[in-house]
Parts: C-alpha cells; structure tokens; sequence
C-alpha cells in the first residue's frame, strides 16, 4: 500500500513537472517583429542646448493660480518661439488659461480622426537645503559628463522639447501629416492640473473633438530592473491608479497633561492609524498587473520565466515575493499611506482636536466610496469622522491593448530602441491625461526616457538629468511616430466595409 501510495505521487509529481514545463515552453511572444527605425540626422548639441535653455527657467507649479511665476512661463514661450520657428509658423497655437499652450497641426485628411501629444510645462520644486546634493545647479541647464542636467530635464521639459525638435524636423523635411496632430502643454500638472490640462480638455470638448489616441508622459523604457529579463522593458500605461486623500478628524476635551483621561485624543488616532496600515486593502495579480506579466514572461529566462508562466500555480508565492517591494507592491493593490497628523500646540495640553490624512491609490476597480467603507470598517470608531479632499479622483479606464493605437505605438518603440520588450503597465502616479477621458477610448502613458534602478530617485529628486544620447532617442520616437501615424478612419469600418481592417492593418505594416 506504501509503495503504491509513493509510486502514485511520484507520477503525480513527474506529471506535474512536465505540465510547468510544457505550459512555460508553450507560452509564445507576444512582441510584433519590427525593422528598426532609419535614423533621422539631427544636430545633437544644438538640441542638447535648446532643451538645456529651457531648463533654466524655473516653472515651478503652483496650485494657487494668482501665485503661479508668470515671468518663468512667459520666457519659457518666448523661447519656443526662438527655437522653432517652423512649428510657431506652420503650427496655429492657443494660450489657453493664461500658460497653458494648445498647438494644431493640421493634417491632409480631415476624416480621420487626430491625435494628441501631451507634456507639461511645469517643475517640481527643489527641496530646501537640499541644492548643495546636486552636482550641478538645479536650474542652470548644464551640460556635461554627456548629460544635460536640471529640474525638468526628465519631468516633464524632456518630452515636450523632444515633441518640438521632432516636428520642427519633419516640417523641415516639407513633411505634413495624414492626421491632424494636436500638441497640449499645460502648466500645472505638479499641482493637479486643474487650471491648465482641464482648461484645455474643456476647450477641446466644447469643440466637439475626438482623438484616434492620446499620449501622455508616463512610463518608462527600463533597464536592469526586472530580475531574469536581459533586454530592457518599455510599459506603455494603459491606465492610472485614482487618488484619494482622506481626512480623519477626531475632538476630544482639552485639558491638563497631569490628569490625562485612559484613551486620549492622540492615542485613539495613533490606533487607528496604525489599523490602517497594518490592514490594507488586498494585493492581487490581476488586471493590467496580470497582463504585464504575462506579456514579459515568454522573454525572460530561467526560474522567473517559469513562475511567471504558470501563475495558476505559482501566483501566491509570486504574489508574496512582489509584495515586499514597495514599487512592485503598489501594482497589485490600492495602497495606503500615511502622510499628515496635527494634533496639539504644547507639551503640557491634551488638544481638543486631532487630524489626520491618509492618501490612497486605487487600484482600476476600487473606488473613492469602497476606500471610505474600508476606513470606517477597519477602525471601528464611530467618533473619528472622514471626509474626502478636494483634488480626488477615481482610477482612469483602461485603455485596450488590441488597438490599433496601442499596436503602433509598441511598434515605434521597438524600432527606437533596439532589442526592447513592450508590455502594458499601470502608471501609479496621476498624469494631466486624467481630465482627457471623455476626449479618446485610447489614453496611454508613455515617456521614452531610459532609466536604471539608479535613476529612478532622480525622479521629483536630487540630480534630475537626461542623457543627451537618450534626448535624441526620445526626438526620433516622437519624429517616428507622427511621420507614420496614418490609420484609416475606424468610421470607414463601421461602414460596413469588409476590407477595410486588412487595409488597415497593411497600413500599419508599411507607414514609413
């Protein structure tokens, strides 16, 4: 009976063994074979220098609109002008909301649906009594070592001035789009864009426009950060988490610190905080996490290829894994930080009042309403009461990735950057694209900025930089993109047209 119970599970075991291995094996690459891009010629410091100007100018974002530096963004459109004078004569622009800047250029078919590109003006701060850390001043728009260093090198100035140099190329080529191409810089994407991307999204609607696609700055082609994959990554967004900053808010009767009551106004907070952060809302591999996984599994090698390729059974242990990172963590579930308490004046008073908030991201799925019940369900104390701030905003849709749109924009980016893998992803941070919703079905977050696990505290941080071998890659994608974007109208198809798809698809294969 012992010999037969142990033959049975070495055969289950055999068996499951070859099942992992078939089912690893038989997952096929999902990557489309591209020719890589002809290489346009551009004049590297030149272009380096333009951008370089740029980031001398410090637009810094402000959520006040009467507080908002009109002198940094005025300069910063006096020197568009300068630098492009094809764009500025070629290309009709509207100031929109006093800084915001809305470019059309228009294209030879006005049946087909146009498209947008969207970058931001604006800059983060540098953090006080943190310039002496930068190796080169955070507004003097160096160049050296073979980077052009300074805020807004790589956040948000990059992109724009890469969209810019790229058109201003093709127009001097005597090049003019199938499609009309749409440009939106707004102003104050740091601080919501709530004055400049919305105003713009207004304007456009009340002009009845839709867009075949929109592309917004977001992530990133990698290198070196996914364990078992040798070639670099590029995520295309196809979505963003929503953001949801609550208040908690607790009165109490202030008095004396020698005769303090057994649960103080601070102590019943602190634990309710501390629920909070000890009880998040459940991680899952599912969604967009799930179809990124997948998308990259069949291009990596061993251990992690095999347990990517059978999340059926490996996704606990995968699950656990990813978790314990904070970036590969935030994926998987709608996270939750703890990020302001006021409570108290002086050391010898119990305050009357306490607050605190608490900002989640939620995941496509979770709700700012879902987010209130799992407060008011994991603290049980009826006596804090939540509110939810101004600025919230629920997670965008998802944008398909069996679309024309999506399938042409990885197919620019693979013939950019060489020997790359394109897969959809979830952009955890909020973007200005957020208010285009209603505007395309097709919103997708990309910025062809190349980046290492050493780079990425760059970001909102000390020593922000761009390479100026990666500032020209990012001008040929974008100078890629537009020269080939010519979709056949999808309301041909809608007509009843049975070749229409094939010719579009043929259309795809061949634009230069």
């Amino acid at each position: 009976m012992i010999k037969r119970i142990f033959l049975f599970l070495i055969i289950a075991l055999l068996s499951l063994v070859l099942v992992i291995g078939a089912n690893t094996l038989r997952q096929s690459s999902r990557q489309i074979p591209v020719q890589p891009a002809v290489i346009v010629k551009l004049d590297e410091q030149a272009a380096a220098q333009r951008l370089a100007s740029a980031l001398r100018l410090p637009t810094i974002a402000n959520a006040d609109k009467v507080q908002t530096q009109s002198t940094a963004f005025n300069a910063l459109h006096t020197l568009l002008e300068k630098s492009f004078p094809l764009v500025h004569a070629k290309l009709q622009r509207d100031i929109v909301a006093e800084h915001s800047l809305l470019y059309r250029w228009q294209g030879t078919d006005t049946n087909t649906r146009p498209i947008l590109l969207m970058a931001h003006q604006d800059v983060v701060p540098v953090a006080p009594g943190t310039e002496h850390l930068w190796q080169q001043p955070p507004f003097a728009g160096e160049i050296k070592d073979g980077f052009i260093w300074g805020r807004g090198a790589w956040d948000d100035k990059g992109n724009l001035f890469a969209m810019m140099e790229a058109i201003e190329t093709a127009l001097a080529s005597g090049f003019q789009p199938r499609q009309t191409i749409y440009l939106a810089f707004g102003h104050d994407e740091e601080v919501g864009g709530l004055h400049g991307a919305k105003a713009i999204a207004t304007l456009l609607e009340s002009r009845n426009i839709r867009f075949e696609f929109i592309l917004d700055e977001g992530m990133l082609v990698t290198e070196g950060i996914l364990k078992g994959l040798d070639q670099s990554a590029a995520l295309i967004g196809v979505a963003e988490k929503g953001y949801a900053s609550m208040q908690l808010s607790l009165d109490a009767t202030p008095g004396h610190s020698s005769m303090p009551p057994q649960k103080t106004a601070i102590g019943m907070m602190s634990n309710a905080l501390s629920k909070l952060e000890q009880h998040q809302l459940p991680a899952n591999i599912r969604g967009i996490a799930l179809d990124m996984f997948e998308t990259i599994a069949p291009e990596m090698h061993g251990l992690n290829r095999v347990l990517l390729s059978n999340l059926w059974l490996f996704a606990p242990l995968v699950q656990h894994e990813l978790e314990k990172s904070a970036s590969t963590n935030a994926t998987l579930r709608t996270t939750t930080a703890l990020t302001m308490v006021h409570a108290g004046n002086k050391d010898n008073v119990l305050p009357g009042q306490i607050q605190a908030t608490v900002n989640f991201r939620t995941l496509p799925g979770d709700t700012q309403t879902s987010v209130m019940e799992h407060i008011k369900t994991t603290i049980g104390n009826d006596a804090i009461r939540i509110n939810s701030l101004n600025g919230n905003s629920e997670p965008s849709r998802v944008s398909p990735v069996n679309s024309d749109a999506y399938r042409m924009l990885h197919k620019t980016i693979r013939e950019v950057f060489a020997n790359t893998i394109v897969a959809p992803g979830l952009m955890l941070g909020a973007t200005d694209s957020r208010h285009f919703e209603k505007l395309s079905p097709n919103i997708f977050k990309f910025s062809p900025v190349r980046a290492t696990s050493e780079d990425l505290p760059r970001f909102h941080g000390t020593n922000e930089r761009i390479s100026v071998k990666n500032y020209l890659e990012m001008v040929r994608f974008y100078h890629q993109l537009l020269t080939r974007t010519h979709f056949i109208n999808r309301d041909e198809c809608e007509q009843g047209d049975s070749g229409c798809s094939a010719r579009r698809d043929a259309q795809l294969r061949l634009a230069p």
